[in-house]
């Protein structure tokens, strides 16, 4: 009996070992040093780099608060934009948090000069918590206090803005979105009140 039983698992615990170093090791490896051969920027988490420092990535949120800068989206992410700690808040429709914190948000952008209706995404967060994205609508209600800050035209920083614009893939996949960093790295180019 106790033959009988060894017997049966053996090829149970040699086809376990064989697997768990064909799909946790070699197929990991393989997909990873792919990825680094076809796509380097994107598998390495599409860093920006400015003056040999890495200053963000295209890929993935950061908190701009100055008042110089375009703002991005509210972040669930731990303390915001922490990348280890990526996910929604997980708070519905009829949490008291949550209206809170959109409430505590939208006083924030009232606090910026923003009047108006408020586009959604100024005041709530992301499935990810990481959205690099805004809306159109989102820029330009911040052109006003952009353009303030650092001494130069609404018209200027609006034509910035639609510049910036990047359209959905093909035409029709996504939804027209402005890259907040390269938004604000663009900015910082166009020279007016440069910071210190």
């Amino acid at each position: 009996m106790g033959k009988d039983i060894a017997t049966a698992l053996r090829p149970a615990f040699a086809l376990t070992i064989l697997f768990a170093l064909l799909l946790g090791l070699a197929y990991p490896l393989a997909l990873t040093g792919i990825g680094q051969l076809i796509f380097p920027n994107q598998a390495g988490g599409s860093l920006i780099e400015e003056n040999g420092k890495v200053i963000g990535s295209s890929v993935a949120g950061q908190a701009f608060t100055s008042e110089r800068y375009f703002h991005t989206r509210p972040s669930a992410a731990g303390k915001g934009y922490d990348g280890l700690a990526s996910s929604g808040s997980n708070l519905g429709p009829t949490s008291q948090a949550l209206v809170d914190r959109v409430k505590t948000d939208v006083e924030t952008r009232r606090g910026e000069g923003i009047s108006g209706d408020l586009p959604a995404d100024l005041v709530t967060a992301s499935g990810s918590g990481l959205d690099p994205d805004i809306s159109p609508e989102a820029a330009l209600t911040q052109v006003p206090r952009v353009a303030r800050v650092r001494g130069l035209t609404e018209d200027n920083v609006r034509a910035l803005v639609e510049r910036s614009i990047e359209r959905p893939f093909l035409g029709f996949l996504g939804e027209n979105r402005v890259n907040v960093l390269a938004l604000n790295r663009q900015l910082d180019q166009l020279g007016a009140n440069k910071p210190e």
